[in-house]
């Protein structure tokens, strides 16, 4: 019982109890929990009555609820009320869109309780007539339940991250496991996850003895679902519905496996074609010769791909887009990595959304080994963040210059902003006021809804202002939760790259905008590219590596971002100011 799934069952049960009407005080303080124990770096499930009363947000009453929690598995105030209302009224509630108030409506006009009676609702036209339920609204719940059903059974990277992370450091706590290696779509750093592969070794996991270590996943605390048990794999779900496939192996084949279970399906019949032609044949097992089955290589992934006469290849270009070819010609790319990147100049402070100060981002980006920062509050448009009008901006300017100097050159601090694009392609700050930042990052946050038409016209004008030096989250995706707006991107990036604008690569796990294909279209317009963290909270500064993973999927080395120079080639390599 981490702390993330402890987060997600105080938030489900105040969904849950805002359905049923309860007490708002309630309901606030089942989401307080749940946002400390998303928040906190104390690990909630070994803490004692005392030590949880010091966290921020956990009271008496629901520090006792944790402590259940830890022992039982179980949040009982949640699984009350889901006996109620059934287990599909928390599918609904994950539609894009979808808040508490719009299920309790739906459950009290007509019983409503899971996505496939939502959709036969409206297709019935039985929403009609209902309070807050006009055409539009009805045709937003349609594409939400289209969306949905689009991403069903993915699963973010940061997420399946998580899971892997969790379930490394159970399995290498039994004496005969030496190694575990996540595979598949987590290794090749795709942005969601339909499973999780692992691929343990050690003494354990030879053959026929491997019935003890089968014994120790299988006792696994976070299982929810055993879905098969063998002689050296274990197959279950977690509570969150994400199948883990736990397979132990001999230390002889462990490379083969890796590689077998790592590429994709089209990588990986590229590779046996290969070396069926070599006169071998390549299995999870070993690469071996065709005519007597000796085994060839089957240790480490280096000595296969050596023996097929390739370079080894980085996980992340393992999709048959021209891999195999440039490494038997020994002309895979340095990719970029993640020591490469210097600086972060994507970031939220207290001053709108943010829960760190300028100075504590700053601290924390030094500690990350960073060079620069950039500091880009959001504008006046989001009220909701409480974003900057033109004096709070002008009088931000002069509080970064502050602490930068008080860094004394430890890390250098940009002034900036992140200017709302307006549904017309106007910026949400005055010229004059973005005249005096080092650097202004221009993103759409609103009226996703217009057409690829609109939404394009709207960009281009809006990086068509002088003083736009980075576009921001160009799509405007959240994974698995919203799909990215209709855009010509093709010629957003042409423009951008005959403009000089840099495109920014959001390394947020659930954003990843721009995707592998569009940061590789970057790459052929003559874009320069930005990656950023686009962070509201110190501890996710960290959070660069998923990002890194997309841009080496693009095949982008370090030449091609822009924040992998020192400071001053950083800003010479952005537009030129007016």
């Amino acid at each position: 019982m981490d702390n993330r799934t402890m987060a997600r069952l105080l938030a489900e049960a105040a969904d849950l109890m805002e359905i049923d009407g309860c007490d708002s005080f309630r309901v606030r303080s089942y989401r307080r929990a749940a946002d400390a124990a998303e928040q906190t770096t104390v690990e909630l499930a070994g803490c004692d009555t005392a030590r949880l009363l010091e966290i921020e947000g956990i009271g008496k009453s629901m520090a006792a609820k944790l402590q259940a929690m830890a022992a039982t598995g179980k949040l009982e105030q949640r699984d009350e009320l889901l006996s109620k209302y059934g287990t599909g009224i928390l599918e609904l509630l994950k539609l894009p869109g979808m808040g508490s108030k719009t299920v309790a409506l739906l459950w009290s006009a007509g019983q409503i309780g899971t996505v496939d009676q939502l959709s036969e609702a409206i297709q019935a036209g039985r929403l009609s007539g209902l309070p807050r339920m006009g055409a539009k609204q009805i045709e937003k719940l349609r594409k939400a339940i289209e969306d949905y059903r689009r991403s069903a059974g993915r699963f973010r990277v940061d997420v399946a991250q998580d899971a892997e992370r969790g379930l490394r450091e159970y399995l290498l706590k039994f004496k005969g496991i030496e190694k575990v290696t996540p595979a598949g779509s987590l290794r090749r750093g795709r942005e969601t996850a339909g499973d999780l592969d692992l691929l343990a070794t050690g003494p354990g996991c030879a053959p026929e003895k491997t019935e003890p270590a089968v014994d120790y996943v299988a006792a696994f605390p976070g299982i929810h679902n055993m879905i098969a048990k063998g002689e050296n794999k274990v197959s279950f779900n977690l509570v969150d519905g994400l199948q883990v496939d736990v397979r132990l192996l001999p230390a002889e084949s462990y490379g083969a496996a890796l590689q077998y279970f790592t590429g994709s399906k089209a990588h990986n019949v590229s590779l046996r074609q290969r070396a069926l032609k070599m006169g071998y044949t390549l299995s999870e097992w070993s690469l071996a010769r065709l005519h007597d089955n000796s085994t060839v290589a089957a240790a480490s992934e280096e000595e296969i791909y050596a023996a097929l006469g390739m370079e080894w290849i980085p996980p992340e270009l393992r999709e048959n887009l021209g891999e195999i070819e440039a490494a038997v010609q020994h002309k895979l790319p340095r990719l970029v990595e993640k020591s490469d990147i210097l600086g972060d100049l994507h970031m939220h402070t207290t001053a709108t959304d943010g829960r760190n100060s300028i100075e504590e981002m700053a601290e924390a980006a030094a500690a990350c080994g960073y060079q620069y920062i950039a500091i880009t509050d959001h504008s006046k448009n989001l009220a909701m963040t409480n974003g900057l009008d033109e004096k709070r901006a002008t009088e931000q300017i002069e509080q970064v210059r502050a602490v930068d100097r008080r860094m004394k050159g430890r890390i250098r601090i940009f002034t900036g902003i992140e200017v709302d694009i307006l549904a017309d392609g106007a910026l949400d700050m005055n010229d004059d006021v973005l005249a005096q930042m080092d650097v202004v990052i221009a993103s759409v946050h609103t009226r996703f809804e217009q057409s690829r038409d609109e939404m394009t016209a709207r960009v281009l004008r809006a990086i068509e202002n002088p003083y736009v030096r980075i576009l921001g989250h160009p799509t405007g995706r959240l994974l698995l939760r919203r799909e990215p707006f209709a855009l010509d991107t093709g010629a957003v990036l042409r423009r951008a790259a005959e403009l000089g604008v840099a495109v920014e690569h959001n390394a947020a796990p659930e954003r990843l905008d721009l995707c592998d294909r569009d940061l590789r279209l970057a790459k052929e317009m003559g874009c320069r590219i930005v990656i950023n963290s686009d962070s509201h909270d110190s501890r996710n500064l960290g959070k660069m590596d998923y990002g890194v993973k997309q841009l080496k999927r693009a095949w982008l080395t370090a030449e091609y971002v822009l924040n992998t120079r020192s400071a001053e080639e950083f800003l010479a390599g952005l537009r030129k100011r007016p």
